[in-house]
Formats: C-alpha cells, sequence, structure tokens
C-alpha cells in the first residue's frame, strides 16, 4: 500500500467529530527537546460494531489503543465505521485491499465476517475482539472473563443499594453481553446468601435467558430509557447497563425519576472518561481494550511475526476489573472494600466460582 493511502487512513480519523479531542484529551503540545517517534513500515488497521469510534465505550476503547501503538511504536494506522451490519463486510474488505499488517474487528457482531475474511486470506492478519477463531491460525482472539469482574459489581451493588432491588440489561442478547449480567447475578446473590438479606435482580437470570431485558441494538436510545424507567419503578436503585453507550439514557431515566439512583459503567472508566456522568457512576467493569490491542501490535512488531493464540483477560492479569469509586469512596465502607479485595482473590484462586 503506498504513502498516500496510509495518510488517507489517518486523515480520515482526524475527522471523527470531536473523538480526536476527547482522545487526545486536549494535550498540550510536546516539549521540542523530546525525540519523536520513528515512523515504522507497518499499518494497523481496525473495523468497529455498529456506531461510532466515539462511543464511549468498546469501539472507543479499541480504537484508542490503535491511537496509542501510532503514538508510542510509530505505526501508522487506518479504519473503517461500521454503522450497520451491512458494513462490516465491505468494512473489512476495505482494510484487505489497504494492505494492513493486523486488522482489529470490533465487537461479537463481526465474528462471522472476520472469520471469512481470515480464511479467504490466509497471507494476511486479523484480531477479533469478543470473538473466536474457527480454525483460522492467522485470527487471534481476544477475549475476557467479564463475569469475574461483575460478580464483584453485583456483589457491591447489593451492598450499595438501600432497597436491595438492583437491575442490568443487554444491549442484545449475545456471548459478548450475557457473561457481564451473569457475574453481576451471582455477584448479588452472593451478598444475600452471606448476609441473609433477600436482593432482587431485575432484567436478567441466567436460568430464564429468554426473560431478559434487551435493547435489541446498541443503539437505541428510546428502548434502553424505558427498561431502565421500568427498573427504576420496580425499585431498582443500582443499574447495571451492558449495552455500550447506552448507559446515557439510563441516566436520564434516573434524572427524570428524580430519585437517588446510580448506575455501574461497562467497557471502560466511565466516571473519568465521561465525567459529566460521575456523579451517578458507582464503579465501572472495565475491559482493558486498549491496552490488549496495543500489546498484540507490539508484540508483532518485537517479534516480527504473528500470533493466532488466543488472549483472556481475567482478574489475575489485570485484563478486566472494577474502576475506582471516585466520588462514592467514601459512602463504601471499608468492610464492603475489604470483601471485595477477598472475593477477587478467591476468583482468581479457584475457591469462588463468578458462574454460580
Amino acid at each position: 500500500m503506498n504513502v498516500i493511502t496510509r495518510k488517507r487512513g489517518l486523515a480520515g480519523m482526524a475527522v471523527i467529530g470531536a473523538a480526536g479531542m476527547i482522545l487526545a484529551g486536549c494535550a498540550a503540545a510536546p516539549d521540542e527537546t523530546e525525540t519523536p517517534v520513528e515512523e515504522v513500515d507497518y499499518l494497523a488497521c481496525a473495523v468497529s460494531d455498529e456506531g461510532s469510534w466515539n462511543d464511549k465505550s468498546f469501539n472507543e476503547a479499541a480504537y484508542e489503543g490503535l491511537l496509542k501503538a501510532q503514538d508510542e511504536l510509530g505505526v501508522q494506522v487506518d479504519d473503517a465505521e461500521s454503522h450497520s451490519i451491512e458494513d462490516f463486510e465491505p468494512n473489512l474488505s476495505a482494510m484487505i485491499a489497504n494492505g494492513c499488517d493486523v486488522t482489529f474487528a470490533v465487537g461479537f457482531n463481526l465474528v462471522g465476517p472476520v472469520n471469512e475474511a481470515a480464511a479467504a486470506n490466509p497471507e494476511m492478519n486479523f484480531v477479533t475482539i469478543d470473538g473466536w477463531s474457527e480454525g483460522n491460525d492467522n485470527l487471534k482472539p481476544i477475549e475476557y472473563a467479564t463475569q469475574e469482574s461483575s460478580y464483584l459489581a453485583g456483589y457491591l451493588a447489593a451492598a450499595y443499594s438501600t432497597s436491595k432491588v438492583v437491575g442490568t440489561y443487554g444491549g442484545m442478547n449475545i456471548p459478548g453481553v450475557t457473561p457481564f449480567m451473569d457475574g453481576f447475578y451471582y455477584g448479588a446473590k452472593a451478598y444475600e446468601k452471606e448476609t441473609g438479606t433477600a436482593v432482587t435482580v431485575l432484567g436478567w437470570d441466567p436460568a430464564k435467558p429468554d426473560q431478559g431485558d434487551f435493547v435489541g441494538n446498541f443503539a437505541d436510545t428510546g428502548i434502553a430509557k424505558s427498561i431502565s424507567a421500568g427498573q427504576i419503578e420496580k425499585g431498582a436503585d443500582v443499574i447495571f447497563p451492558v449495552a455500550g453507550s447506552l448507559f446515557t439514557a439510563t441516566s436520564e431515566a434516573i434524572n427524570e425519576s428524580g430519585k437517588d439512583i446510580v448506575f455501574i459503567g461497562v467497557d471502560k472508566d466511565i466516571a473519568l472518561t465521561s465525567p459529566e456522568y460521575a456523579s451517578q457512576v458507582l464503579t465501572s467493569v472495565e475491559k482493558k481494550m486498549t491496552d490488549a490491542v496495543f500489546d498484540v501490535i507490539k508484540e508483532a512488531l518485537d517479534s516480527g511475526s504473528f500470533s493466532g493464540e488466543a488472549y483472556l483477560g481475567t482478574l489475575a492479569n489485570n485484563g478486566t476489573g472494577l474502576s475506582e469509586f471516585y466520588d462514592f469512596d467514601s459512602k463504601i465502607g471499608d468492610d464492603i472494600k475489604q470483601k471485595l479485595e477477598e472475593l477477587k482473590a478467591g476468583i482468581i484462586d479457584g475457591s469462588i466460582d463468578p458462574m454460580a
């Protein structure tokens, strides 16, 4: 691929609304004495799931990994945003045509298309985030044991709740979403079992997977707001939206209720990345996608080769975890904080099953 095409990719990213300002954090000009990173002949690319790169959630987290690799490793980057499922295949084809050294397919919904692309282009390298490889050695899966960190979030939610009614809902009923909800449910029920205080979990029961609360996509704020309002009406005072940027709709429902209700963020450290919501964010269940994307690129550069071996982010390797409590730190007792540490240690050593 020629330099003009690669620079076009960089220019394309620069015009993604305010994303560049958000992701760069409006940083001050670098010190003139700072040695610039030498550009390397390596093109890292990504195709988003539905939505934009500045969705304040999983798309943005992956995108930040590209930018970090560009800034710190000197790689060149290109990307394609998917606004609907119909965009997946042509966007992947565009990355293939551009000669990308590695292409990240972000989200479970791209599992099928990226496996087809990998099979048809064995000389090229791909990474599926929240997906799996169907026997393609040139396709590396990045997965997360989100049930582990969500278990901690469920326990915290139950402990923090005054009503002892907590809720959760998902964008879609898919494997990239439901492990969050599973862990949340079992963590809340662990609090119930330990304390003898009944806890109601709205929106999800792993034993009844066809009866959960789901938006049907990751874009419909109207449905997300309606689900949130319904759970609030039933008494929930902590809500865990597993639906990308749709936490904004939950915030609206909270505001309109006039009640003292909080929510738990997902994928990113929402209180940090979207500080306008910090007063409502108890914590967030993070998937460290930025680090994973960066690490995959760095490993390929350092080794000179690509490995299709799967990466699994866990509590043990800090691939997933709870964010800081920020505004709520003083409202969470030391006994609960200590308990969360004990639960984390138990999950890591295997003495606690976050799916039971």
